[in-house]
């Protein structure tokens, strides 16, 4: 058991009881001393080195490490290039300790660049011109240890065993400290001035938290922690009065770290208040495990500790009111998680899901699951269309609902769940369909210019660009790339490999060879600052292994800039806006308005369904017209007809084609009628003068012209006249149509008494 703490102050046995002891084995050794001081090139808690030449120390300010600023202050602050190359790299207590300027004393100086003992001889004698006075001062012969401090060539005092100058500061340094350590005092004399983390005033068991989360920090090998943000936190740490992070809640270590920092370093608190949390997150973790047993009950889901790593971390349930309700919506969820539905999409549902219970405890708040109505769902529907919510808002906070009392009645988690409860198809509001996301070509053509694509600062940006406008992948599975993503078939064809993450499987697109030279030359950059990254388009900051790749924000900011930077205008001169899954939608348009066959659209989409790709790659109604425009049209003739498509009534006859089409769908052709006008020639199309028909048809014409021969040779045996005549026509009309298509010609029209009749 453990008792909470009152806000303010520390808990009297806050903090699990083993905790202590999975610390203890969780801090490796050079992570457990009292005083952390990292390397100046470590990849996570190291910085550049100070820019004066062979200054050891690391950069803090304008470049310079703390006591070259000081420095360059003191002296009024010249030059900076000029105070770099000249000022002397050693800082106080780095540089090797200066002896007396008598010829063959080691003693450390003392006054007027005489030791102590050189300097009482030089004032007994009267003080006379100290230059002229060092030319006959001697050095009595005896033997004299060196100084304790290694490195230190200066005698040692008879009792202390340091020089002059490590004894004065070994007794500052014993009084500050109240540490009898010659070894510490050492390592102290080695690193002074050096950056470091100061966990020697901590509790014993509130240094060990800190230890542990610098060590989880350097180990996720993400974002550079610099000891000075961290000792920050020490120091805090210590003010507090604490014996563990798990003394107080997050909010209260949020309202003391605000109170303890100074003003001054208020603009700077992000990364220190940032890693005081993530300490916390991470003992929390550490003491309570990990996974559904500690997670499930908490009102806020941290993914993370599931193993579930996503954009969408946290899943929300505090705001249902109702605990029976909450329950089976934790239930909900936890279930939909464990089916690899995307974190985003049960995030998203438990929100709406959340507005549900919240009218619900407003309205006829029921006690219990079997309490729950058809009719508060009614008016639940009835109050997110009154409130002026959008379709798609109002469909998802339907679909939620649905998909949630499904699950229970499926699952059985509650069995009085009523039966009146369920969505049927007309509680969702009709959505529209939407227009076609693809790019306008006149918006395209200014996104594709070399001029335009040169205008990006990095060159990682605009290959992340190319990629996505010749590929049309997801920014997602683009900027997951990995480094090495071309594969090349037994022809050496480029293809890019990506992982599909909605559809979680690999896939392969064919590539051309200028873009995978451009892709060889990306791996090349990389290569020059990386030794082993790991994916294509690695982020610039933060990323000491090159394993995190550019974040999607990241891309934005910059393709706004860039379109900005173009002057990208749409076909109305305004300013276009252009997203980067637009370019998913143009790739697939482009490839349908070239006649790819939509199954080769579909994969190169990866998509699992044709239904997908109908969505995404919507052939232009252009396209159509441009495919009929093209097509030879002739009557029953065979004359070609012409529909004007450049003429004044171009759109109405093309318009007048599409109606047709709708009205009646003909084996071999199109019926040119009006919509509204009845056919006088029910079943004899091929006898009709306003048939049109075009070479698609030409198969079904040689069929229809076989069976025509049949029946009029079973006609003539059977003595029927009449219908040897009507069909004798239809083949007359079938070979001039067969001819006119197959040559392109129409026949020569006879006039007079010969076609009378």
């Amino acid at each position: 058991m453990t008792t909470p703490a009152m806000p303010g102050q520390p808990g009297i046995a806050a903090t699990p009881t083993k905790l202590l002891e999975k610390l203890l084995g969780a801090v490796r050794p050079e992570f457990r001393v009292d005083v952390l001081i990292p390397d100046i090139d470590d990849a996570i808690l190291g910085n550049a080195a100070c820019v004066v030449p062979d200054c050891v120390r690391v950069s803090r300010y304008d470049g310079m490490c703390t006591g070259h600023v000081q420095r360059w202050n003191q002296l009024g602050r010249p030059d900076l290039g000029t105070f770099i190359t000249q000022t002397d790299p050693n800082m106080l207590g780095r540089g090797p300790l200066q002896p007396c300027v008598i010829d063959g004393c080691r003693y450390g100086r003392y006054t007027k660049g005489l030791c102590n003992n050189h300097s009482w001889a030089w004032k007994r004698d009267g003080r006379p011109d100290v230059d002229l006075w060092i030319t006959t001062a001697t050095v009595p012969e005896r033997n004299r240890p060196d100084c304790a401090v290694p490195g230190c060539a200066l005698w040692a005092g008879r009792r202390s065993g340091f020089c002059s100058s490590h004894h004065g500061r070994w007794m500052r340094w014993t009084a500050r400290t109240g540490q009898d350590d010659m070894d510490a005092f050492v390592r102290y004399c080695d690193t002074r001035g050096d950056a470091r983390i100061d966990f020697s005033k901590l509790p014993p068991q509130l240094k060990l938290e800190l230890q542990y989360a610098t060590q989880c920090r350097v180990d996720e090998r993400r974002a550079k922690a610099k000891p000075y943000d961290l000792q920050l936190v020490v120091r805090m740490a210590v003010d507090s009065g604490a014996r563990s992070l798990l003394d107080w809640p997050q909010d209260v270590w949020d309202a003391k770290f605000a109170a303890f920092t100074p003003r001054t370093y208020s603009n700077a608190n992000a990364i220190p208040l940032g890693f005081l949390r993530t300490a916390r997150r991470k003992v929390d973790d550490l003491a309570h495990g990990l996974g559904w047993d500690t997670e499930y009950d908490r009102d806020t889901w941290d993914l993370h500790r599931v193993g579930i790593h996503s954009k969408t971390r946290h899943v929300r349930f505090g705001g249902i009111p109702q605990p029976w309700l909450r329950a089976l919506v934790k239930r909900w969820a936890r279930w939909k998680l464990t089916t690899d539905i995307s974190p985003v999409h049960i995030a998203r549902s438990v929100t709406h899901l959340t507005r549900f219970a919240v009218f619900l405890a407003d309205t006829s708040a029921p006690q219990a699951l079997a309490e729950l109505t058809r009719d508060g769902i009614e008016r639940f529907v009835a109050h997110i269309a009154q409130r002026g919510e959008s379709i798609r808002s109002r469909r998802l906070s339907i679909g939620s609902i649905s998909r949630f009392v499904l699950a229970i009645r499926q699952h059985r988690w509650d069995p009085t769940l009523p039966a009146e409860v369920v969505i049927h198809p007309e509680d969702y509001p009709r959505l529209a369909e939407a227009p076609p996301r693809a790019l306008p070509e006149a918006v395209m053509a200014q996104l594709e210019r070399e001029d335009n694509l040169a205008r990006f600062d990095d060159p990682a940006t605009r290959l992340l660009t190319v990629i996505l406008m010749s590929t049309g992948l997801r920014i997602g599975d683009t900027l997951a790339l990995a480094f090495d993503c071309i594969v090349r078939d037994a022809q050496q064809a480029p293809y890019l490999r990506y992982w599909n993450h909605k559809m979680k499987r690999e896939g392969l697109v064919p590539i051309d060879d200028a873009l995978a030279d451009a892709i060889t030359a990306q791996q090349q950059r990389v290569l020059q600052r990386w030794a082993q990254p790991h994916v294509l388009l690695p982020r610039a900051n933060a990323n000491p292994d090159g394993r995190w790749p550019i974040p999607v924000s990241t891309y934005r900011v910059h393709l706004a800039q860039w379109l900005a930077d173009c002057d990208v205008r749409d076909e109305h001169g305004r300013p276009a806006h252009v997203t980067p899954h637009q370019w998913r939608h143009t790739f697939a348009t482009r490839l349908i308005n070239l006649d790819v066959p939509q199954e080769v659209v579909r994969q190169l989409l990866d998509h699992s369904s044709h239904a997908m790709t109908g969505h995404y790659a919507r052939l232009h109604d252009t396209t159509v017209r441009r495919h009929w425009e093209q097509a030879r049209k002739v009557s029953i003739t065979g004359q070609a007809v012409q529909l004007s498509p450049d003429g004044q009534l171009a759109d109405a006859t093309w318009l007048k084609d599409r109606l047709a089409r709708a009205k009646q769908s003909l084996p071999n052709g199109y019926c040119g009628l009006p919509l509204k006008q009845t056919c006088p020639h029910a079943n004899a199309c091929l006898t009709c003068p306003v048939f049109i028909t075009t070479p698609e048809f030409l198969p079904e014409h040689h069929n229809q012209r076989r069976r025509t021969l049949t029946l009029i040779d079973v006609a003539k045996t059977a003595g029927q006249t009449r219908v040897v005549e009507m069909n004798e026509q239809v083949l007359g009309n079938l070979d001039r149509i067969i001819t006119s298509l197959e040559t392109g010609e129409s026949p020569v029209e006879h006039t007079g008494d010969a076609d009378a009749g």
